[in-house]
């Protein structure tokens, strides 16, 4: 079955970083289009970014720009979310997501915790 998996989240201060991992099984990762997302306490989830199935384009939101970087590897099943100067207001669940480019089905991971506090 499919299984997204993701690994990474922490407690760390602000100015810091930290690089979040979505393991993919049970579709072709190399044909889904893979997107992080968040979720922050009494707010809804929100964008965070997303990478095409080659990893050639990539998006981002605009309160990330600059600070998170979103890649691929898909020899390794595996899209990863490197996040620079983390600030508290980027405390939240992150979550992965895969859309699968021939069918549109959507699938999501289980989310890790993120934490950013002095």
């Amino acid at each position: 079955q499919v299984q997204l998996v993701e690994s990474g989240g922490d407690l760390v201060q602000p100015g810091g970083s930290l690089r979040l991992s979505c393991a993919a099984s049970g579709f072709t990762f190399s044909r889904a289009a893979m997107s992080w997302h968040r979720q922050a306490p009494g707010k809804d989830r929100e964008f965070v970014a997303v990478i095409s199935h080659t990893g050639a384009s990539t998006n981002y939101a605009d309160s990330v720009k600059g600070r998170f970087t979103i890649s691929r590897d898909n020899a390794k099943d595996t899209m990863y979310l490197q996040m620079n100067s983390l600030a508290p207001e980027d405390t939240a669940v992150y979550y992965c997501k895969a859309v699968l480019i021939r069918t549109n089905l959507v699938y999501w991971g289980q989310g890790t915790q993120v934490s950013v506090s002095s």
